[in-house]
């Protein structure tokens, strides 16, 4: 009796482990200390194909959509119709860009005049002609944390 009731009670605190080791899979940085979490959400993807990176820039003008411009990247399988993923960042303003990388070849697949895979940015920036600016896509991350939800465009 007493090796049964022993048993439930590691299964129960193995059980209650679970949820938070997967969810901290998908994150990127070490929570504590002055990091707050930053969930980030990429919705309408089409399908389950490949993964969906999400990439944050620091509020520089600069290093925004720039190569060698980013702070953090994390790359998680696809799901549709949402696919979300988290960073431990300090409170402070960034950008994020994220795309679908549907054939999971690591690389943002365009054709000579638009994408040909899914992308978006944080307040939904708009891009009708060109990259958004950083004042569009721009957000506060507070010391609370917050959670940020993008709608996944296809030109195609």
């Amino acid at each position: 009796m007493m090796a049964n009731n022993l048993v439930k009670t590691m299964l129960a605190g193995t059980l209650a482990l679970a949820p938070s080791a997967v969810a901290a899979e998908s994150c990127t940085g070490t929570p504590g200390g002055n990091a707050v979490k930053l969930t980030v959400q990429a919705t309408g993807l089409r399908n389950g194909s490949g993964e969906v990176a999400f990439t944050v820039y620091a509020d520089d003008k600069k290093r925004f959509l720039a190569k060698g411009g980013k702070l953090a990247r994390v790359r998680v399988p696809a799901r549709a119709p949402v696919t979300s993923a988290c960073f431990w960042l300090p409170a402070g303003r960034y950008a994020v860009a994220q795309y679908h990388d549907e054939n999971g070849d690591r690389n943002f697949n365009r054709t000579l005049w638009a994408p040909k895979e899914g992308f978006g940015f944080s307040n939904d920036a708009p891009t009708s002609i060109g990259l958004p600016a950083l004042d569009a896509a721009r957000f506060t991350l507070p010391a609370g944390g917050r959670t940020l939800s993008m709608a996944m465009r296809y030109r195609r």
